[in-house]
């Protein structure tokens, strides 16, 4: 079997330790020992952006933000879906995985910071959030693993009361969150109801013919009704 091979790495003022590293065809990237993203686990990231657009009404001239840059999967399948005067802002907190995307990276999504509807930010996103009121038309969170797998502890604030409420009042009446996870997070789904978002699960299978190998996606929409008669029916859940 080859050996992975480090080909860059990175560290944050917290500490955390970033590592870019490849394996024959694969590429990956690891926070602190976990597996963040991979060129080959990417499908349920591109379906995030593909599911989420397709449910607007003009996908001509979206506004579009994206939390967390990944390898480039959820910001290629954005561009990839939307017309050329879509808006489209990525949010990614560390700056080497800004500038791998840059480079080494970049052809595996096809460049997609090359595009010019792409604004990247090199920031939290959580700052953008409370600074955007009513500014977008999709909000797509690909940060960590999900609600309840993060690689960064402060990144939990995103899918607690604060985060719902900042990714709501980004949104522009009538649009669309969609939240990438990697597990069924119980607790996060009680969130989105008791919050009184009109919510959904889909489930992703994964490649590789494993039945039980699935990731998630939320979608969500700021519900007009009671939170108690919002929920939408979830495969898997009474």
């Amino acid at each position: 079997m080859t050996l992975w091979t480090e080909l860059a790495r990175a560290s944050t003022e917290a500490g955390d330790d970033i590592i870019l590293r490849h394996r024959d065809d694969i590429y990956e990237i690891r926070f602190n020992g976990i597996e963040l993203m991979s060129n080959i686990m990417w499908r349920s990231e591109a379906v995030l952006s593909e599911r989420s657009l397709r449910r607007l009404e003009d996908m001509r001239h979206p506004r579009v933000l994206i939390g967390g840059l990944g390898m480039g999967f959820t910001l290629r399948a954005a561009l990839d879906v939307t017309g050329p005067g879509a808006q489209v802002t990525v949010c990614e907190l560390i700056p080497a995985i800004a500038d791998w995307n840059r480079g080494i990276l970049a052809p595996l999504a096809d460049h997609p910071l090359s595009d010019p509807r792409v604004d990247l930010r090199v920031m939290d996103v959580m700052d953008l959030l409370n600074n955007s009121e009513a500014g977008f038309d999709v909000v797509l969170m690909d940060t960590d693993n999900g609600p309840d797998f993060l690689v960064r502890g402060d990144n939990q604030r995103l899918y607690e009361r604060n985060g719902l409420n900042a990714v709501r009042d980004a949104l522009r009446p009538g649009g669309i969150a969609a939240f990438w996870s990697a597990e069924i997070s119980d607790p996060f789904e009680d969130r989105l109801s008791e919050q009184g978002w009109d919510w959904q699960r889909e489930d992703i299978q994964l490649p590789g013919g494993r039945v039980d190998a699935f990731h998630h996606i939320y979608l969500a929409r700021q519900a007009a009704v009671a939170p108690a008669s919002a929920r939408l029916a979830v495969a898997g859940r009474p």
